[in-house]
């Protein structure tokens, strides 16, 4: 496994309430971070907390599922992000809380990272200080690059986002995205080829929800994968996290597209059988064998 690329996840860690009391520690990249430390691959998360009990739990949680910290830091002034969450048909909707730990992540306690894979996201980049600290470990690395695109209103603007788009090899996001970046798709396999093409991404990931997912490479092949009924739902929260985390280990690994396609599915169609994007049971990750 030491011939591995290494794996860096920038991004948000935060607390998701849900409305029946019930905290889970969420994030995209706290939870991407989180499974793929499950399946061997040892990412650093750089992200940012507060000094407060829930910026404790979250850092104690880490250590104990024996995840690198060396990216974390501690922020005296702002608390630790949170998310309100709400369900209607079983569908999460997201209150987002402003000014938080991750949005202040500091360029200047960033450890050095030089080469290897980095993933983020883009809600993570909202804030110009947190968006510095993510271009200052651009400017010194060189990193192939996995966007996973989150847009959560009011917090992103289009021309940013085409802009890391340009930025990344590997791009996932999902159908209702497409549609808000003003990407119309008729035709699904020319209109992803265009969108693919003008970006230059080696890798167009599409989810589509219940009816599965889409993966384009460069050469023009098209993968596509239908999930199985899932056996027992709770919500959705965090499956996108789920395919994506699966999907980067499987690059990391160097499965085939087919592979890697059908691992991601499986594992986010198990992940909206429990509350909340992620579990602190080693033994829900061992029948995936990853």
């Amino acid at each position: 496994m030491s011939d591995k690329p290494a794996v860096t996840i920038f991004g948000e860690t935060l607390i998701d309430c849900f409305p029946d009391g019930q905290e889970v520690m969420g994030g995209a990249p706290f939870n991407v971070a989180w499974h793929l430390q499950a399946f061997g691959d040892q990412p650093c998360l750089i992200s940012r907390v507060g000094n407060d009990a829930h910026g404790a739990d979250i850092l104690h949680a880490m250590k104990s599922w024996g995840m690198d910290s060396n990216g974390m830091q501690i922020d005296a002034q702002h608390p630790t992000g949170r998310v309100d969450v709400t369900l209607q048909d079983n569908e999460p909707s997201y209150s987002i809380t402003p000014d938080c730990a991750y949005d202040f992540t500091d360029a200047d306690i960033i450890p050095p990272i030089t080469k290897g894979v980095l993933y983020h996201g883009t809600l993570a980049l909202r804030n110009p200080v947190a968006r510095n600290a993510f271009n200052k470990l651009l400017a010194n690395a060189d990193l192939s690059i996995f966007l996973d695109v989150n847009l959560r209103q009011p917090w992103w603007q289009a021309e940013d986002v085409f802009g890391w788009i340009k930025q990344a090899h590997w791009v996932k996001l999902n159908h209702d995205e497409l549609t808000q970046l003003g990407i119309v798709i008729d035709d699904r396999n020319r209109d992803l080829a265009q969108f693919q093409n003008e970006y230059e991404i080696d890798l167009l990931i599409v989810t589509y929800g219940e009816e599965g997912a889409v993966v384009r490479t460069r050469q023009g092949q098209l993968h596509q994968v239908r999930p199985s009924p899932a056996q027992h739902f709770v919500d959705t929260v965090g499956a996108g996290d789920a395919f994506t985390a699966t999907f980067l280990h499987g690059l990391l690994a160097g499965w085939t597209i087919a592979e890697t396609i059908n691992a991601a599915q499986d594992f986010a169609s198990a992940v909206v059988g429990q509350r909340g994007a992620i579990s602190t049971d080693p033994e829900f990750y061992t029948s995936f064998n990853y």
